[in-house]
């Protein structure tokens, strides 16, 4: 499948495109449409730098920019330029797609990640993902914070903490009435 990168998002243009890989895994969000039913589809995808790199590595799309082809290690470069950790991000992005689950920006929660276990418009995404370094402090002014928010949106939040190149621990925070 073709795509695009332009500044720092990818558009798949082609519509057939587009509505298979928005109905394979939830992935990028169609242009103009705010909560997309597979089947009614009919616009360019915008996908995300890390829903780029990761199809691409999984050889579901190709990616050029300029009319050339974008490899992988050009594309890990974009996106180290973009996002802060990116590598501890991608490892929690890749971590949690690998095991089917969808992963989506947490922005609108102010997290890394929200993610669902069918999909956007299925369910609602009962976690949020917060990367962490292991050298970073975690004060409990920002716990309180990140659980308030969890519970007020019915969420549980998982402080994720990557080990390496491969491991990530997890730590996940439920919070209840005394």
């Amino acid at each position: 499948m073709k795509s695009e990168l332009i500044e720092n998002r990818i558009i798949v243009w082609n519509i057939e495109y587009s509505r298979k890989l928005f109905s394979k895994g939830y992935y990028g969000k169609p242009i103009g449409i705010p909560k997309p039913k597979p089947e009614e589809i009919d616009v360019p995808l915008i996908l995300d730098l890390i829903e780029g790199l990761y199809l691409l590595e999984n050889k579901i799309i190709n990616i050029s920019k300029s009319k050339h082809k974008v490899s992988v290690e050009q594309m890990i470069e974009i996106c180290k330029k973009e996002y802060h950790d990116f590598d501890k991000k991608y490892l929690v992005y890749k971590n949690f797609r690998d095991k089917k689950y969808i992963i989506n920006p947490g922005i609108k929660f102010g997290c890394d990640f929200a993610v669902y276990e069918k999909g956007p418009g299925i369910d609602h995404a009962p976690y949020l993902i917060q990367v962490y370094n292991r050298t970073e402090p975690i004060t409990s002014t920002g716990i309180v914070l990140a659980g308030r928010l969890a519970t007020t949106v019915r969420k549980q939040f998982i402080l994720a903490i990557p080990k390496g190149k491969e491991k990530i621990d997890f730590l996940a925070l439920d919070w209840w009435k005394a």
